[in-house]
């Protein structure tokens, strides 16, 4: 027979375990609730707060294996006992219950209790096991101790007064970022968090230890006092600004985005996100937003109705092919695989012989891993476009067979357009663009010039000025789709706020102008354009090309989260 797997109950729920786990662990994966401050996956294991510990029973070898006490009957923490087959745990004993109280009650001596002012409010654990796990009213009536509200960094506030001493902030520091910034200063009731003299909190990473916080110590200067938590809804999505595919919780209320939060996945970027791509989604808000469609008339740009811009669009690019040039489509990097797809057979349906192109990839700084040197720890990409590999992979299902040369780089679009020889086939350009800032150099301006030039873009750029229409696009948070990121994994995100007003994803924008090329020539009998649609588009691009058929078995989509039900008993009045 089989080896049977190691058995624990713990609360009297039955679990299986994996040899070296911790209680808490195997308590986590089973969701079993144990009241839990200064433990968490990602760090060492310190055993400081106390509140879990809990009545463990084992059997002992020594005496038939009867089940008996652990350590004669002492309280355990369960983050640092290890578990052995056919133990019992209790958490939910007098004993156990009595020390989660006394816990609880050590911690706010001294706490300020100004829940209704504190950023944490609504998402806080210690709220939550104040109530859950502490007592009713409070012994303490001596004064409490103040402490000092600190400026560890440019993202970071700390306000000492309510931190409980978990470490968690000064583990990472040490343990994953590596630059060990902060650390633990006093004994007792003086005990505070604090930096080396002269030394910021100030890392690639150094944000995460706001989201490490249990309670409402350590705050984002970016968030402080700009939205109550209650009143956000969470979007799973991927990063957009760079190779990393990092998984991400858009934060937003009433179309308008707050934060970004790190969604956690073992396999690209665990517990963590860098500050890049927590605060690096201010240009999805704008002023500088592209906000209606423009076509040139009597040389200059005016703002237009879709309709109009569009026939403009499909004119320029068809009287070009008619008059024996050739289109050339550059898809930028940062749209999704949905909208590459689109828009090259957008392309090939006006050309047949349109050159497709990638546009440029953004390149700063190298490569990253955290904490340095391991293999399999986070890492930060100097690769700063989201689907790069997914836009090609793309491109070149549609360019496979065919005599246009395949799928160029940016450099070699540059080439093709003239640059550098002054001459040039393409009579047509369609350029998408979607960076978070100015992308376009002055080779591409230059090579441009004499060409009709459509622009999908969202920021405002020179580019502008060099297009005969320009129609504006939608940021990855406003659309839905799936990026493939530097570890070629692919991964759909969800629509988290709505499409600014008189902007549309560059996907819906081609299935527009795919629709208008479809109408009978006399203005008449216009085809409506089908609403943009990620699922049906993945549906189409596997059906089509059999080189995309991962689309539909590859695709990684976001776990969907169970509804929390509320502890407290609500009575209708």
């Amino acid at each position: 027979m089989p080896p049977t797997s190691p058995k624990i109950t713990i609360n009297g729920v039955v679990r299986e375990f994996k040899p070296g786990q911790m209680i808490l662990q195997v308590a986590n994966e089973g969701g079993v609730d144990i009241p839990q401050y200064c433990y968490h996956d990602g760090l060492s294991i310190v055993a400081s707060c106390r509140i879990c510990l809990a009545e463990v029973w084992a059997p002992n070898p020594r005496n038939n294996n009867a089940l008996e006490p652990l350590m004669g009957g002492k309280l355990m923490p369960t983050c640092q006992t290890p578990c052995s087959d056919g133990m019992v745990v209790y958490t939910d004993s007098p004993k156990s219950v009595a020390n989660q109280k006394a816990v609880m009650e050590y911690l706010l001596i001294n706490h300020p209790l100004d829940c209704p002012v504190c950023d944490q409010a609504g998402e806080c654990t210690l709220q939550d096991f104040s109530y859950e796990y502490g007592r009713g009213v409070s012994r303490f009536e001596e004064q409490k101790v103040k402490q000092p509200k600190k400026d560890l960094g440019p993202h970071v506030y700390l306000y000492s007064d309510r931190c409980i001493m978990c470490t968690r902030c000064v583990r990472f520091t040490r343990e994953v970022a590596g630059t060990s910034e902060l650390l633990v200063t006093g004994r007792g009731n003086k005990e505070e968090i604090d930096v080396f003299p002269g030394i910021a909190l100030d890392n690639e990473l150094s944000a995460n230890v706001v989201d490490l916080c249990p309670v409402g110590a350590l705050l984002d200067k970016d968030f402080l006092f700009a939205q109550r938590v209650w009143f956000l809804k969470s979007t799973p999505s991927i990063d957009g600004i760079t190779a990393s595919g990092d998984n991400i919780f858009v934060e937003h209320n009433e179309g308008k985005v707050y934060r970004i939060k790190p969604r956690t996945n073992a396999a690209v970027n665990k517990w963590w996100i860098t500050d890049e791509v927590r605060y690096g989604w201010k240009h999805v808000q704008s002023d500088a937003r592209l906000r209606s469609p423009m076509r040139r008339m009597h040389g200059v740009l005016a703002e237009s109705d879709y309709s109009r811009a569009y026939d403009d669009a499909l004119a320029g690019m068809e009287g070009a092919v008619r008059n024996g040039k050739r289109l050339l489509v550059m898809v930028s990097p940062m749209l999704s695989c949905e909208e590459a797809y689109l828009l090259g057979t957008l392309a090939r349906s006006i050309d047949p012989k349109a050159v497709l192109a990638v546009g440029p990839v953004p390149m700063k700084g190298e490569d990253k891993t955290f904490p340095a040197g391991d293999a399999n720890g986070f890492r930060m990409y100097a690769e700063k476009a989201p689907n790069a590999r997914g836009v090609r992979r793309v491109l070149e299902a549609i360019a496979n067979g065919d005599a246009s040369g395949g799928v160029q780089t940016y450099e070699e679009a540059l080439r093709t357009l003239g640059h550098g020889s002054g001459t040039s086939d393409i009579g047509a350009v369609l350029l998408t663009g979607n960076y978070p800032s100015a992308w376009a150099t002055d080779e591409l301006i230059d090579s441009l010039g004499g060409k009709f030039v459509t622009l999908i873009d969202t920021l405002g750029s020179s580019l502008v000025d060099a297009a005969a229409v320009v129609l504006p696009g939608a940021t990855w948070m406003e659309k839905a789709g799936s990026f493939e990121n530097a570890r070629h994994m692919l991964q759909h995100f969800e629509q988290a706020i709505p499409v600014i007003e008189m902007a549309k994803s560059e996907g819906q924008i081609a299935m527009d102008l795919a629709a208008h090329l479809r109408h009978d020539g006399k203005g008449a009998g216009k085809r409506a354009s089908a609403m943009y649609n990620a699922a049906e588009v993945r549906r189409a691009m596997a059906a089509s090309h059999s080189t995309l058929s991962v689309f539909i078995t590859d695709v990684s989509v976001p776990a969907t989260g169970s509804l929390a039900e509320a502890d407290m008993q609500v009575v209708e009045l």
